[in-house]
């Protein structure tokens, strides 16, 4: 839901000058080891933790983070409705959050329409936190599906996570200790492979030797010894043993503990006895749960969850334990994972009593990769077959036969044998029916069987067959078919399965259908187009297309079309660049530094501190004493004042006051420094507290907070900022031809797909758009003359090529252009291409609004007195370009927008008809530049009128003086 707003303004915040780790981004997709969908979701973290400063998401939305300004004139609002989104931060930003489209559908109607007719009702900053579970920690989750890399980007978050705390140790942002924490329901499948955390290679994303030197200060531990009592001390529990050694280390750093859930809350108490020892002071914490309670004094600790949406229930009470830890200052983020981030049911949010909205998806994904582009880009490709109408053994025989067919000689890059896995329903089902089946009628070698599951009374399972199923995806393993029963339905690595069999209802839980078929597509060789073998019967073929339409937005048939090569919904993008000669565009930039100058270096502490004491007075609370009376407000009304007994506050001690006052500092004022004038702190530190039965206390007459921010004034320098403005030169290429990717089909894409064909091919032959149009009608009609008795009228008449092909030379530097977010844009450059000028006076247009893929980037400014406020980028739509001597000589800007961004856009706008226009006509001597703003609110034929008298005024002449 919201991962789509986070990843455009993160998009936004990546190109931004705010941005300071372009160059650590651009790093670690050079290197080329992680996959797409884990980069992107580092990019995600980095701009969560440092664009948002590590906030939760309910602040985020509620501060309006994530929405850019909204233009509420053209809305139906009354006056006071009006005013209050204008004024009102959070209510503007839940009424956007509701108007958000998924699918093409507003996201919450019944929200919208509640906020403009009642809107004095609602507590806007509650309901988004209501939204969010009511937590007040940063809780992050990323969705990505199996396959994807989950424990190297743990290990990702875990090696950035230190490398930023190490530069800055006292930033609260960055953790310095983590933990892993794993469901219990699957500590057998899952925390195997998390051991990988331990092996990752951090050159993938940080440089040397900044990786190398954090990796030696890794310690990373896995928490798997049995508890021998419930009620445990350190002397009795292993594993809160090894946390407590290794935390009581000074200013711990890079521990990493692995724990099952269930570890970090109590097992076997009813929930409310759960809660109430949770919310105990330390000491009955401590004898309730000692590992919980050592976990949760760890300094600066991150909590990575996986399989998430298991925590999501009662059974397990991560949230509580956590907001705990939190609450005793040791929690800094919160980070899930999870490949299917969406409920069980749908929670329900009451706002006022009456309207209810409703979320199937866990609010706080803030990252999604779905599965259908995973297995595009690299998991294998499945081929899912349904059996109608036949009896579960049938299935298993049919299935095994094409899984022998198809993968009996597979060996996979890495040595590992092609396996198949059949899951059964029950022990004995699988001991009593499928193995015998096997066994006996279809002559499978027992040496190529595997049985294995938890055992019961009757059947157990031997120590080798624990031994054989650990070892699957290794050389050594002989096995190819692999009976289970509830085990390896999720969370089970296993590269080296290729096929999968659900025979029957029952062989996997419903809810799991998608996750156990999903076993079989984990990536084995790199950059090879691999495939896997499903098999299900009825039922389980439509209980999963109904999870996947659900929970990936996808189905059964895509999937499918997947396998067989007939993705034909992406397209390859070309580069005309060379053919038409594109130049680069020579253009002068605003640059603005800015310098802080210490105009005093030798602070005079003493005197401030003396005009400080001074006028202690000054820092009185609102209740003055006087004579021994007290001075009260008008506005206190007398039944609710209580009588002062005591003017005693919190304890006090000079040491530890000074102690407070350089911490609140934030670094910029040291202990040290405060000590040199002890003498005049202590007679502060004396007037402001008073004695009572032999110990001192802060004199609750004083606003303490106020004191302590002037005593660190007294210390501060005094600084100037200078600005300088510079102009700088630059050539910028429109295509970064490398950048191009494949892209969806859609019905924004220009030209259609036929006209691409005939772009290109008549670019190869050197025919212009033309000549490419008569030798296409030509061939039609040759191909009608010599069919003509044949087939006669029958024969089709052929689409009538677009102004694009026929204006091929003035256009279109890549094939297809992209304007999926604006239909506005692409109806602007058909209408464009039409206009008699363009021939007439041999003008270009080419799209440039595609971020990412042009150099011709500008930065903008505001000046606000004598300084410049920075703007940020500007991405020109359209450049009209006239050339002189194979060089551009003029070019007329065009900037396309909607209403909703005409607003924001304005300040850019000024800088552009102003400034830009201004400083590059100084120096190149005459009007290279304009610039054109059209709206897609005005009339179509305004718009056009407009840029043609534009066009007729700028190029009117080919040359100045």
């Amino acid at each position: 839901m919201i991962y789509s707003l986070i990843c455009a303004k993160k998009e936004q915040w990546i190109r931004s000058d705010q941005c300071a780790i372009k160059g650590l981004l651009k790093s670690i997709r050079k290197n080329g080891q992680l996959r797409d969908a884990q980069i992107e979701a580092i990019e995600t973290y980095l701009f969560l933790k440092l664009a948002g400063e590590n906030k939760p998401l309910a602040q985020l939305f509620a501060e309006g983070f994530f929405f850019d300004g909204l233009d509420l004139s053209n809305l139906p609002l009354t006056v006071k409705a009006r005013n209050m989104l204008e004024n009102n931060i959070a209510a503007r930003s839940l009424f956007q959050f509701s108007r958000l489209k998924v699918n093409g559908n507003t996201l919450l109607p019944e929200l919208e329409k509640t906020i403009l007719e009642d809107y004095e009702s609602i507590d806007y900053q509650d309901v988004f936190r209501r939204i969010f579970y009511n937590i007040n920690y940063s809780d992050y989750l990323f969705s990505l599906p199996m396959g994807a890399g989950k424990t190297f980007l743990i290990a990702s978050f875990i090696y950035l996570d230190l490398y930023f705390a190490l530069q800055e140790p006292d930033n609260l942002l960055f953790a310095h200790n983590f933990l892993v924490l794993v469901p219990s329901g699957l500590k057998s499948s899952i925390a195997p492979s998390l051991r990988d955390i331990e092996h990752f290679d951090p050159s993938w994303v940080l440089p040397e030797p900044a990786g190398s030197e954090i990796k030696r200060i890794i310690r990373f531990e896995v928490l798997d010894q049995p508890k021998s009592a419930q009620k445990s001390n350190r002397a009795r529990n292993p594993n809160a043993q090894k946390v407590n050694a290794l935390a009581s280390q000074p200013n711990p750093m890079g521990l990493i503990f692995l724990v099952n859930a269930e570890k970090v809350i109590l097992e076997k108490l009813e929930l409310d006895q759960q809660l109430e020892l949770i919310e105990t002071d330390d000491r009955q914490a401590r004898a309730a749960n000692e590992l919980r309670y050592l976990l949760g004094k760890l300094p600066n600790l991150c909590i990575h969850i996986d399989e998430v949406h298991h925590a999501t229930n009662d059974d397990i009470k991560l949230r509580k334990v956590v907001s705990r830890w939190n609450e005793g200052g040791a929690v800094t983020s919160v980070f899930g994972y999870s490949g299917t981030p969406y409920l069980s049911s749908p929670e329900a949010i009451k706002i006022n009593g009456d309207v209810e909205i409703r979320f199937k998806h866990i609010t706080n994904t803030v990252y999604y990769y779905p599965l259908a582009l995973a297995i595009r880009r690299f998991l294998k490709k499945p081929d899912i077959k349904s059996a109608s109408g036949l009896k579960p053994l049938e299935i298993i025989r049919r299935g095994v036969g094409e899984f022998y067919k198809t993968y009996e000689k597979k060996v996979y890059g890495d040595k590992t044998a092609a396996k198949l896995a059949i899951y059964c329903g029950s022990i004995e089902r699988l001991e009593e029916e499928v193995y015998p089946f096997l066994r006996d009628e279809m002559k499978i070698s027992e040496a190529d069987i595997l049985k294995y599951h938890k055992g019961n009374a009757r059947y157990k399972i031997s120590k080798e067959a624990e031994l054989e199923f650990a070892s699957l995806d290794t050389p050594l393993s002989k096995k190819r078919v692999v009976l289970l029963v509830q085990v390896g339905k999720e969370g089970w690595n296993c590269r080296s399965l290729t096929g999968v069999i659900l025979a029957q209802k029952g062989d996997s839980p419903m809810n799991m259908v998608l996750q156990t078929t999903c076993r079989c597509l984990r990536q084995v060789d790199k950059d090879k187009n691999e495939t896997a073998l499903i098999w299900l019967n009825d039922e389980n073929v439509k209980t999963l297309d109904k999870q996947l339409r659900e929970e990936q937005h996808t189905s059964v048939q895509e999937i499918n079309a997947l396998n067989k090569g007939e993705a034909s919904n992406w397209i390859p993008r070309h580069s005309r660049a060379e053919y038409l000669g594109l130049p680069k565009i020579d253009f002068y930039q605003l640059r603005i530094n800015y310098e802080t100058k210490v105009i005093t270096q030798a602070v005079r502490a003493k005197e401030n501190l003396k005009e400080l004491f001074a006028n202690l007075d000054d820092y009185k609370t609102a209740a003055l004493v006087k004579s021994g009376e007290v001075t009260l407000s008008a506005e206190i009304e007398f039944e609710n004042i209580a009588p002062v007994l005591s003017l005693a506050g919190g304890f006090a001690r000079f040491d530890l006051w000074l102690a407070q006052i350089a911490k609140e500092s934030f670094n910029t004022l040291s202990f040290a420094v405060l000590q040199e004038q002890t003498t005049l702190l202590k007679r502060i530190f004396e007037k402001i507290t008073v004695r009572q039965n032999d110990s001192l206390f802060f004199n609750e007459l004083y606003d303490h907070d106020s004191i302590r921010s002037a005593i660190r004034l007294c210390h501060a320098a005094r600084r100037d900022l200078t600005v300088k403005e510079d102009v700088i030169p630059e050539k910028a290429e429109l295509l970064l031809a490398e950048k191009l990717s494949a892209v969806s089909v859609h019905e924004k894409l220009y030209p259609p797909d036929s006209d691409v064909k005939i772009i290109l091919g008549s670019d190869q032959k050197g025919w212009d758009g033309e000549r490419a149009i008569q030798e296409q009608r030509r061939m039609e009609e040759e191909v009608r003359a010599r069919f003509a008795d044949t087939f006669g009228s029958l024969i089709p008449y052929l689409p009538e090529p677009s102004s694009a092909v026929c204006m091929k030379e003035h256009t279109l530097h890549y094939l297809p252009y992209d304007f999926r977010q604006s239909g506005f844009e692409k109806q602007f450059l058909e209408t464009c291409l039409q206009l008699a000028e363009f021939k007439n006076r041999k003008l270009e247009i080419y799209y440039n609004g595609e971020r990412g893929l042009t150099e011709f980037v500008i930065q903008c400014f505001e000046k606000k007195n004598d300084f410049w406020k920075r703007l940020g980028e500007y991405t020109p739509d359209f450049l009209i370009l006239q050339r002189q001597d194979n060089k551009p000589y003029k070019v007329l800007i065009v900037e396309t927008k909607g209403e909703g961004f005409a607003v924001k856009f304005a300040p850019k706008k000024k800088f552009m008809e102003g400034d830009f226009l201004r400083l590059n006509a100084e120096r190149f001597g005459y009007s290279r530049f304009d610039f054109i703003f059209l709206r897609d609110d005005d009339k179509p034929e305004s718009n056009i009128a407009k840029l043609s008298e534009k066009i007729q005024e700028f190029f009117s002449t080919q040359s100045e003086t």
